[in-house]
C-alpha cells in the first residue's frame, strides 16, 4: 500500500492509468519514442540553456544602464533585441570621451642662466624664461564663441604665469586662465576652438552607486593621455585639506573616494560612467606608506555651479571677514613647544586662514605674545591681522574669536564653514570675542570676498 492516497505520489500505478496511457499510445504510436533523449542530448540542450541564461543575466547586471549614445542597454535588431557587450562598454565610454581630454601645463618664470633656482615674482621686471613646473590634466565641456571651455584643478595652474594645453593629436595651444577657486579646487580655462569637434558630456554625480564602474581618464606623471578603471568605494567622503599647504587642516572637501588609480598629472582629468558621461573631476590621492587604492574625485554636481559661477564672474562670490587667523590650539602647542624646549630664535610664517582681498604689504612673522585669556578657553582663533569689514569693525592684532552670532568656533576650518554654509554677502555677523582677558562683542556686515589668494 502506498504512503499517499493520491496518485500523483504513489508508488504504483493505478489500473485507470494504465488503460490511459495505452489509449494515449494507441492514439500516437511515436509519442513515447520521440519523449526518450540521449543523455548525450539532454546534456547538450541544458549546456546551451545555461549559457543563454548566464548571458542574459550578465548583460542585465552590467548593462542595465544604457549603451553608449543609445539611451538604453540595447541595440534593436532584426532578430529582436541584442544586449551590447559588456566587455566593450568601458572601451566605448572612454573612447566617446578622450578626444575631449587634454594636458595643461603650468609655466612659470625663472631667471636667465644655469639651474632652475626658484620661480621669480609675477610684478617682477627682471627678465627671464617660462619653463614647465608641473602637468595636469582638464576636459572640454563646452563650445561657445569660438572658444573651448576646459575644466582643471586650482592647483594645477596656481601661480602660473603661462598655462598650455596640449591636445589628443599633440596640438599645444595657449590657454587663458578665465577663472580659479581654491576652495573647491577647481579653475576655468579656454583656447581657440578650431577643429575641437568632441566636448565631453555632464553626468549626474548623485545617481552613483557604491562599487559601480569607473573609469579615470588624465596625463599621470606626464607620460601622455592614459586610462585606468575601478569603482566607487563611496559616493560621499569627507576629507580634511590644507588650503595653504602648510600642513594645517583649516577646511574640508566633499568628495567621491574610488579605486581607480589616481596618479600625479591625473588632477584635473574627468571621472566618467560606463555611459561616457563626466560624473566628476579628478583632484587627490592618499600617497602614505601601505595605503593603495584611494583616490577622490570633486563629485560634478558640486563643480558644476562653480564652474558657471567661474565663466560669469571670474570668481566665486563669498561672504568676506576680513581677517588672517591661526588657531588657538596651534598656539597653545607653540607655547607648550617653548616652554619645554626655549625659543629656538627662528622666525616662522604664522598661516593665514581667512586672506583679505588684497595681500598686506607685510606678514606677521615670528612668534606671537603672551595672550591674556581665561584658563578655560582653549578654542577659537587668534586675528593676526583685519582688514575691510574686520577692521572697520574695530577688530584688532591677537583679538581671539571664539563665537560667530552665538555659535561656538574652534578652529578656522569652523570659521570658514560657518561663512560660507550658513551666511551671504551684505548678511550682518556677531563677533565674540576676547581682548586683554575681557569678552567683547561687535556686529557689522559682511563683504565680498572676490579673490582666494
Amino acid at each position: 500500500m502506498s504512503l499517499f492516497d493520491d496518485d500523483f505520489y504513489s508508488t504504483k500505478v493505478s489500473k485507470r492509468a494504465a488503460r490511459e496511457s495505452k489509449k494515449g499510445d494507441f492514439a500516437f504510436p511515436y509519442k513515447s519514442k520521440e519523449r526518450k533523449w540521449s543523455n548525450v542530448r539532454i546534456a547538450f540542450v541544458s549546456s546551451i540553456t545555461s549559457a543563454v541564461a548566464a548571458t542574459l543575466l550578465f548583460g542585465a547586471v552590467f548593462g542595465g544602464g544604457g549603451g553608449i549614445g543609445s539611451g538604453g542597454g540595447a541595440v534593436a535588431t532584426a532578430g529582436g533585441v541584442l544586449a551590447i557587450d559588456p566587455l566593450e562598454r568601458p572601451i566605448q565610454a572612454s573612447a566617446k570621451v578622450r578626444p575631449a581630454v587634454v594636458s595643461v601645463i603650468n609655466q612659470q618664470m625663472f631667471a636667465l642662466g644655469i639651474g632652475k633656482g626658484e620661480p621669480l615674482p609675477e610684478d617682477t621686471e627682471e627678465k627671464g624664461t617660462l619653463r614647465e613646473v608641473g602637468v595636469g590634466s582638464g576636459v572640454i565641456i563646452s563650445k561657445q564663441d569660438g572658444k573651448a571651455v576646459i575644466i582643471t584643478n586650482y592647483h594645477v595652474i596656481d601661480q602660473a604665469q603661462a598655462v598650455k594645453v596640449v591636445l589628443m593629436n599633440g596640438e599645444t595651444r595657449e590657454a587663458h586662465v578665465v577663472g580659479k577657486d581654491q576652495i573647491t579646487d577647481l579653475a576655468v580655462l579656454e583656447i581657440d576652438a578650431k577643429g575641437i569637434d568632441v566636448v565631453a558630456e555632464i553626468g549626474d554625480s548623485s545617481a552613483l552607486r557604491p562599487a559601480e564602474y569607473i573609469i579615470a581618464i588624465g596625463n599621470p606623471l606626464g607620460l601622455g593621455e592614459s586610462v585606468t578603471t575601478g569603482s566607487v568605494s563611496k559616493t560621499k567622503q569627507i576629507v580634511p585639506v590644507s588650503l595653504n599647504q602648510d600642513g594645517v587642516y583649516d577646511w574640508e572637501q566633499e568628495v567621491i573616494q574610488i579605486d581607480a588609480s589616481i596618479n600625479q598629472g591625473n588632477s584635473g582629468g574627468p571621472l566618467i560612467d560606463l555611459n561616457g558621461r563626466v560624473v566628476g573631476i579628478n583632484s587627490m590621492k592618499i600617497a602614505d606608506l601601505g595605503v593603495e587604492g584611494i583616490g577622490f574625485a570633486i563629485p560634478i554636481n558640486l563643480a558644476m555651479p562653480i564652474v558657471e559661477s567661474l565663466i560669469k564672474l571670474g570668481h566665486v562670490p563669498r561672504p568676506y571677514l576680513g581677517v588672517y587667523t591661526m588657531d588657538l590650539e596651534q598656539y597653545w602647542e607653540q607655547q607648550g613647544f617653548e616652554d619645554a624646549y626655549g625659543d629656538t630664535g627662528e622666525d616662522e610664517l604664522l598661516p593665514d586662514a581667512e586672506a583679505p582681498e588684497e595681500e598686506p604689504d607685510s606678514v606677521i612673522e615670528g612668534t606671537l605674545p603672551k595672550l591674556n585669556l581665561p584658563d578655560d578657553i582653549y578654542d577659537g582663533v587668534i586675528v593676526l591681522e583685519a582688514v575691510g569689514p574686520a577692521q572697520e569693525a574695530g577688530l584688532l592684532f591677537n583679538d581671539v574669536i571664539v563665537k560667530l552670532d552665538g555659535q561656538s568656533i574652534s578652529s578656522t576650518m569652523d570659521l570658514r564653514k560657518y561663512l560660507y554654509g550658513k551666511k551671504k554677502i551684505g548678511d550682518e555677523i556677531k563677533i565674540t570675542y576676547y581682548r586683554d582677558g575681557k569678552l567683547n562683542e561687535t556686529h557689522f556686515k559682511l563683504g565680498e570676498k572676490e579673490d582666494e589668494e
